[in-house]
């Protein structure tokens, strides 16, 4: 039975997973939704049919729906993210002749890596991100103002286009979402350094969005899209679930993509270099474990405060993750709740037992990398 049909844009990235697992494995027909995935060149392209009404609903960097909502480039328009899609997920690397000239580095050591940088001279080092307004771009800008000699420029360059770019030396270097990372690796174009995770522990990297007038005129088929989704992100963090994920991902109408490009991220086993043997990292894509898709609104005043928002605007975009819906939505359907809806973001080092609906919510380490915390409440200094 056909149900409601949604149409639901997203990027060709491994992030965009739940989408095509609600779709593919019934989780949206049990919802009595039929989700029409429509396959979008850039970041770019996908705002602007989103904003345009073209999309009802879509897998968007984090940061876009806060763009968006505050007007700060682009298409303006009022983007509610509804729930967190995923954790992590990215790399940052450097094209061959770069790392030639570094030399052997240890793999996730984002101070050690900015110190060589310095090192080997002040010439500009251009680093390719898929968008202004994207966690690539947060956590380069993060990382990189904690070495102020450093010249940085930050170019935009698609995802599917960055080997492209460091084949062509029109970059130097990259922070991109898998699988794009891995397939520099295996066309000898360039190496991997570290992930995201090495800057910020656990980063929301992309979200399910909706314009903020389609959520309010259709309650009904927003809860049941976020149930779906929900459902398909809890599937998708299971072990013995991933091979399947892996082969249905790869599938020609969805990312069209050999298993063996797909795998990494999947299995967090991630080759850094042509030749080299796979580094298993923590948490390096999550979907659901740790409270992974709760919309925390100190993450979204973090994000906004890192592009720049003033006090007002921070409020604002506190309110672009709709933390109020999830509760409402997902409590029903079992989902374990935390007990505030802001945390102190950075604060922990460790597995944390905290406060929730059902008594059994672990978060997983969140630290940034220069050991700072960022308080966003009432009180807090930021």
């Amino acid at each position: 039975m056909t149900g409601t049909v949604l149409n639901c844009g997203y990027v060709p990235l491994i992030d965009c997973a739940p989408l095509i697992i609600a779709s593919e494995l019934g989780f949206a027909d049990e919802e009595g939704l039929d989700l029409n995935l429509i396959r979008q060149p850039s970041w770019s392209a996908l705002r602007d049919m989103l904003a345009l009404g073209h999309l009802d609903a879509a897998h968007m960097l984090s940061p876009l729906p806060i763009a968006m909502s505050l007007g700060m480039g682009g298409l303006s328009a009022k983007i509610d993210s509804l729930m967190v899609l995923s954790a992590n997920g990215t790399v940052f690397g450097v094209s061959k002749k770069l790392s030639e000239a570094l030399g052997p580095l240890p793999f996730g050591q984002p101070s050690t890596l900015l110190e060589r940088f310095k090192e080997i001279g002040n010439e500009t080092l251009r680093i390719g991100v898929p968008f202004p307004f994207s966690m690539h771009h947060l956590l380069l800008r993060y990382w990189a103002a904690s070495q102020p000699g450093l010249n940085i420029e930050a170019v935009t360059v698609p995802p599917s286009r960055m080997a492209d770019a460091i084949f062509t030396g029109h970059v130097d270097a990259f922070w991109v979402g898998e699988p794009w990372g891995s397939g520099i690796v295996q066309a000898g174009a360039g190496s991997i350094l570290m992930a995201g995770s090495d800057v910020w522990e656990f980063a929301p990297e992309k979200v399910l969005a909706a314009r903020h007038d389609w959520v309010e005129e259709n309650p009904d088929i927003t809860r049941r899209l976020m149930r779906a989704v929900f459902q398909a992100g809890r599937w998708l963090d299971v072990d013995r679930n991933k091979p399947l994920a892996t082969e249905i991902l790869s599938r020609s109408e969805h990312l069209n993509l050999s298993s063996d490009l797909i795998d990494p991220a999947i299995s967090g086993h991630l080759v850094p270099a042509l030749g080299a043997p796979p580094i298993a990292i923590e948490r390096f894509l999550v979907f659901h474990s740790y409270a992974a898709s709760f919309p925390w609104r100190s993450q979204a005043a973090l994000i906004a405060q890192q592009f720049g928002a003033d006090a007002e605007a921070i409020e604002e975009a506190k309110q672009c993750f709709r933390t109020d819906l999830y509760r409402e939505n997902l409590g029903p359907l079992g989902a374990d709740l935390p007990g505030a809806s802001e945390k102190l973001e950075g604060s922990m080092r460790v597995e944390t037992a905290v406060s929730s609906t059902r008594g059994d919510m672990i978060l997983a380490p969140d630290a940034f990398f220069d050991s700072r915390s960022h308080d966003f409440s009432a009180k807090g200094a930021n």
